[in-house]
């Protein structure tokens, strides 16, 4: 199933969503003790669909040192250009890993009781 801008979903196991409620833009300053309850079956509209794989430190790293390898080490002295390589190659495992990694798939849905729910794994809904 393919979630798209606009298409109508609805979700598919129950969920129970605790924490702090604060107004759009403001901070959260405490965990609260509250809680919200949404029921399986509840219809909305998906809002947003976000694609990607969470990325660590080592990764973007790796991307950077890469990049810079790739475009300018014929242009290093060999000294330079071997350290390079050796912390390029220090960061692969993590890339290898981040590569392998499924891609998470997130989606903001606006439900028909105006409810809104951001960053809501994209499995939890089925297309209507």
């Amino acid at each position: 199933m393919t979630l798209t801008v606009g298409r109508r979903v609805r979700l598919t196991a129950d969920l129970r969503l605790a924490g702090q409620v604060v107004p759009a833009g403001e901070a959260a300053t405490e965990t609260g003790s509250g809680f919200l309850a949404l029921a399986a079956g509840v219809e909305g509209s998906v809002e947003r669909v976000d694609e990607g794989r969470p990325q660590s430190q080592e990764v973007r790293e790796y991307e950077r040192l890469k990049s810079l390898l790739d475009d300018f080490g014929h242009q290093m002295p060999p000294g330079s250009r071997q350290q390079l390589e050796e912390q390029v190659g220090s960061l692969e495992p993590a890339w290898t890993a981040y590569q392998e990694r499924k891609l998470r798939l997130t989606v903001r849905v606006r439900f028909d009781n105006g409810f809104v729910l951001d960053d809501a794994p994209g499995d939890l809904f089925t297309s209507l």
